[in-house]
């Protein structure tokens, strides 16, 4: 039935693109009337194609029962169906759609293709990196799982029950990966096993797979409540335990032991068309790795020059790695407790709140939270992430890392906080998620080079709002401006230019004050995830040079408010398309 709806579909499609003629006037000029019907009939057949792609996508990744079949039949069954839609997708005129269509029709392909190209490169053979994991992904059903009624907890409890199977299924995909070199590399691995660990508990009830059980739902009678939550103890401690801790045995004893000792993407098989491939996915660009590593070098030591600035404000009387060694080793730059850390955050994060309405025209509805970064991945964890929220009854969170509290410095926090909480990726998600009359694929999909060049310019957009006031927090921005520069050329001196892991972490050590443990795990975190590290500063960089070209466009005309929204009122979409329609806006404001 799909092949015929989707095929039915472009036919429609096609004939709305030939020219309308008049079956009795063969040489008549269509009449406006008609030609404005054939493209809102055009639009609305590619609106129908999209819509049953996005769902047929959608479903494939969010089961509603058990958990996702990986089969080899059913990737490939997945991959052949994405293939159709995308193919069908391509036959389509973006000239003859809406304006809207025209950046829907981008965001369904861009989702599409990105499933695709990971399945052609056999990226399911290596579902694991340094920080994350299936594994790690899974401890997610909690906080996805419906509580209302006996029924959904029922559907959770059968999620339980698929865990076995699909570890079986992804230990099968790694010995494959073993097998014809696509493997992570071994020096990442290190300390991982004990991530997996962490899911294993002697009580189920300290397991995170408890937590829909820890309260009864108002809708569920006491007796049935307990023989459902009896059920889903003995899943944790006769299923759940028993995948995980079979899971740690055959990292810990088969796949880090034959794990590939070389850590460059154009190591792994089709390598060089792989890295081209994900690097131009994350940055929605054509730039080559060559070019992506001039910038960033080109970017380290404009940099530099105002970090040396920043010292000499200090009266610091040394060298700039005698100034970050002792950032990295004075007590007073670090909180001494998880609690401090979290409450420092939060303040932040509320000065934050106040600034918004003086930049922001539209501020998302959708609350966030601040909160540790779960422990049983804080050890490889980067040092803040925001977690978007699974549903419309739930707020955003920002995450902290309070694992090795020595190791997190209180003068990188205000940037970290505007990054991750607000203006940055809460801000730009929620509003994304709240946008109307635009379906799914618009308010869901996200793209990196939008998405992390606006959070490192909301970095950028805290002078502005009253913060880097502490000399040492302005060297904290400026040092996780620089970790987003020195990104572009590790990243690429790693997997293109034949740089060692070591010669990745010095350049990075010597450009910025991260701890020498968040240097480690970042290294770490690229050579597992070829090419996402590029997306953060060229993203920032095109919304910085269209802002300047605004402000020097528009004069006293320029509106701060109105050219955020401006940025913001798609959602998260490609480089190129924020810079065509930037421009439009420039120009129609100018006059």
């Amino acid at each position: 039935m799909r092949f015929v709806l989707t095929g039915l579909a472009v036919a429609v499609l096609t004939a709305c693109a030939a020219p309308a003629h008049d079956t009795q006037s063969p040489n008549t000029t269509p009449s406006r009337s008609a030609m404005t019907q054939g493209a809102a009939q055009y639009d609305q057949r590619f609106e129908q194609l999209a819509d049953a792609a996005w769902q047929y996508h959608s479903a494939q990744r969010h089961p509603a029962d058990g958990l996702l079949d990986i089969s080899p039949e059913a990737l490939a069954n997945r991959h052949a169906t994405r293939l159709d839609y995308y193919q069908q997708l391509q036959a389509i005129d973006a000239a003859q759609l809406s304006a809207q269509n025209q950046i829907n029709l981008h965001m369904i392909q861009y989702a599409l293709a990105n499933a695709i190209d990971e399945y052609e490169f056999n990226a399911h053979l290596m579902p694991i990196t340094n920080e994350f994991g299936f594994h790690s992904a899974l401890a997610s059903l909690p906080n996805q799982a419906g509580t209302r009624n006996a029924q959904q907890l029922e559907q959770y409890l059968q999620q339980l029950r698929a865990i076995p199977d699909y570890f079986a299924q992804q230990k099968a995909y790694m010995r494959e990966g073993i097998e014809t070199g696509m493997t992570q590399p071994a020096v990442v691995l290190a300390g991982l096993t004990d991530g997996i660990l962490a899911y294993v508990t002697p009580d189920p009830r300290d397991s995170v797979f408890y937590r829909p059980f820890q309260q009864r739902p108002r809708h569920v009678s006491e007796a049935e409540f307990a023989e459902l939550e009896m059920e889903a103890q003995t899943l944790i401690a006769t299923t759940v335990n028993v995948a995980y801790q079979d899971f740690y045995d055959f990292m810990r004893d088969e796949y880090m032991p034959n794990a590939r000792q070389t850590i460059a993407a154009v190591d792994l098989p089709h390598g060089e068309r792989y890295y081209a491939n994900r690097a131009k996915h994350y940055t929605t660009t054509d730039l080559s790795p060559a070019q992506i590593h001039q910038i960033g070098l080109d970017e380290v030591a404009r940099i530099r020059q105002e970090m040396a600035a920043v010292i000499a404000e200090t009266g610091f009387d040394g060298s700039f790695a005698d100034f970050t060694d002792y950032l990295r080793t004075d007590p007073k730059f670090y909180a001494e407790t998880a609690e401090e850390l979290l409450k420092e955050a939060s303040f932040i994060a509320k000065r934050a709140d106040a600034e918004l309405p003086a930049l922001f025209k539209l501020l998302p509805r959708q609350p966030y939270g601040v909160t540790e970064v779960p422990a049983e991945i804080a050890p490889n964890y980067t040092t803040g992430r925001y977690s978007g929220a699974r549903r419309d009854d739930q707020a955003g969170f920002y995450w902290v890392n309070t694992y090795a509290l020595d190791r997190r410095p209180l003068y990188e926090l205000e940037a970290l906080t505007l990054h991750e909480a607000v203006p940055g990726h809460h801000l730009q998600i929620a509003l994304a998620n709240e946008m109307t009359d635009v379906p799914d694929y618009r308010r869901n999909t996200y793209i990196s080079a939008f998405g992390e060049g606006w959070g490192l310019y909301a970095e950028y957009l805290g002078l502005e709002m009253g913060f880097y006031t502490d000399p040492y927090s302005n060297f904290g921005r400026l040092s996780f401006e620089m970790w987003r520069a020195a990104r572009l050329v590790v990243d690429t001196g790693m997997h293109t230019m034949g740089w060692s892991r070591d010669r990745a972490v010095e350049f990075m050590a010597s450009n910025t004050a991260l701890s020498m443990h968040n240097v480690n795990t970042e290294i770490d975190r690229y050579i597992s995830w070829p090419g996402q590290a590029l997306a953060y500063k060229l993203g920032e960089i095109q919304i910085r040079e269209l802002r300047a070209e605004a402000e020097q466009r528009l004069g006293e005309d320029f509106d701060i408010r109105e050219f955020h929204h401006q940025v913001l009122q798609h959602g998260s979409i490609p480089l190129h398309m924020l810079e065509d329609n930037l421009r439009q806006y420039i120009e129609q404001a100018a006059g």
